[in-house]
């Protein structure tokens, strides 16, 4: 059992800290979608995450090119713990996938939540 926490955890660290940074009304007014959504996206091309809330995470990739992910569902403390890990056999991530929040103190694993579609964007804060 924990095993799989150690490779969320570790596969959250390689992907990089999420920081939760929720959007001003103001630069939230810039970000247009940039072409239709995708269902993955690949893990070795991630650069950066950012929680912006507890159904929405901003994945900055190489390269320049930002997806938003629109979870579904709301993620109970994903907006709060500003961390999340995964677990996947491919090295992709795709809206099929599940996130799991992960607490700091004491350190576990939280809420588990879908992803939903990578929608392209611009205008996101650098």
């Amino acid at each position: 059992m924990i095993r799989p926490f150690v490779t969320a955890a570790l596969l959250a660290f390689l992907v990089g800290p999420a920081v939760a940074r929720p959007l001003k009304p103001e630069e939230e007014a810039k970000i247009q979608p940039s072409g239709p959504p995708v269902s993955c996206v690949s893990i070795h091309n991630i650069r950066e995450t950012r929680v912006r809330d507890d159904s929405t995470i901003d994945f900055y990739m190489n390269g320049g090119q930002v997806y938003r992910n629109k979870l579904p569902n709301s993620c109970p403390e994903l907006g709060f713990e500003e961390r999340f890990g995964y677990e996947t056999s491919i090295d992709q991530l795709c809206n099929v996938d599940i996130i799991h929040v992960l607490h700091s103190s004491p350190p576990m694993r939280g809420a588990s939540c879908g992803l939903g579609q990578f929608q392209p964007i611009t205008g996101a804060p650098k």
